[in-house]
């Protein structure tokens, strides 16, 4: 029965988290489980954590925000009603956008008690800046043809690299409310400058993805007259193969593969490296030419060594390598540039870029 005497109380709860803790770390798991699941296929790059709360943190925060209140009101209590975030689970994003992404498809499979926007909050005042984020304390679906759920309720964090960062730093600044006004100013310059990353970081992936889609499609004609025609300085700059305009060719041949960011910056780097003044019409010309001849090739090896990995990248190689075997001969190493030769001699003529 709950009362007014907070010792008993502490003493009653402590008694409660013991008792509960092993059930919440197995339940903390199990939902960190399926949001990992659900979120996986559609807000890729998330990372998911959990943890239960310490039976003295969470006294601390009852004292802090509830204890006063509720002895000046005279009304009995039990410590646990008011501890909401025993299980606490953590969604960090990459991106602003996928804040309330994440919540909406987490609505669609958990009961919201309540849900705090920490975001709107910060971004309602004209001269505060500070942690953002969504903030939702759920419990599990009723199972089909019950009333209620017999899970614990748990509070998840939804939150972006960015912030998840300053909340890190911003625990880590001593006495922030009663600092002097400049270094107060210091820490609200800091802030901002967060929240600008936060939008840069967004805005420069919405403008990749612009470009990529953008990016001009080559054709052998468009290739005849660039390669013929005169040319300025800012004209062999903007056609100057880049990842941009590599993930448009690439794309094109081998459109079931995902290219990845790391790996095409590499490969691009290397082909500059190779050859510095290659165009994007070059490079498709090379492809395009010398790619049929290539898979014959790749079909060959796949016959002699089954299992064999020849991916995508292995193709570009070997047609960059065709097409110019002095400028494009450290695209393969040696023992491949001579498998390929010997085999060129015996099932195709020499060919020409």
């Amino acid at each position: 029965m709950p009362t007014l005497d907070f010792e008993r109380e502490r003493a009653r709860f402590l008694d409660f988290h013991a008792e509960h803790e092993p059930q919440w770390r197995t339940e903390a798991a199990a939902y960190t489980g399926q949001l990992q699941r659900i979120l996986s296929s559609t807000v890729p790059g998330c990372k998911l954590e959990w943890r239960v709360k310490d039976a003295k943190e969470a006294l601390r925060k009852f004292s802090r925000k509830y204890r006063a209140s509720l002895e000046e009101s005279g009304a009995p209590y039990e410590i646990r009603h008011y501890v909401t975030d025993l299980i606490g689970l953590r969604v960090v994003c990459l991106y602003e956008d996928e804040l309330e992404k994440v919540a909406s498809i987490v609505r669609q499979h958990f009961d919201v008690i309540e849900m705090t926007d920490k975001v709107s909050a910060v971004e309602g005042t004209e001269s505060s800046f500070g942690y953002k984020g969504l903030h939702l304390d759920l419990r599990p679906a009723a199972p089909d043809g019950a009333e209620t759920s017999t899970g614990t309720a748990f509070e998840l964090q939804i939150r972006t690299v960015i912030q998840d960062s300053w909340s890190v730093l911003d625990h880590k600044i001593k006495y922030k409310k009663a600092i002097p006004g400049p270094l107060a100013r210091r820490i609200n310059v800091l802030a901002a400058l967060f929240e600008l990353a936060d939008r840069e970081f967004r805005q420069i992936r919405d403008e990749t993805e612009l470009e990529i889609r953008q990016a001009p499609d080559e054709s052998e004609v468009e290739l005849d007259a660039f390669e013929t025609a005169p040319r300025t300085g800012r004209d062999v700059a903007s056609n100057q193969l880049n990842a941009f305009t590599f993930l448009k060719i690439a794309t094109h041949f081998f459109k079931e593969f995902e290219f990845e960011p790391h790996k095409v910056e590499g490969f691009v780097v290397d082909i500059h490296v190779w050859a510095p003044d290659i165009t994007r019409a070059r490079f498709n010309h090379l492809i395009r030419h010398h790619i049929g001849t290539v898979k014959r090739y790749r079909q060959f090896l796949e016959d002699q060594q089954p299992g064999g990995s020849f991916n995508p990248y292995t193709v570009m190689r070997h047609c960059l390598y065709l097409g110019d075997r002095v400028v494009f001969a450290p695209a393969l190493r040696k023992v491949a540039r001579t498998s390929f030769d010997a085999w060129l001699q015996t099932n195709a003529p020499r060919e020409k870029s």
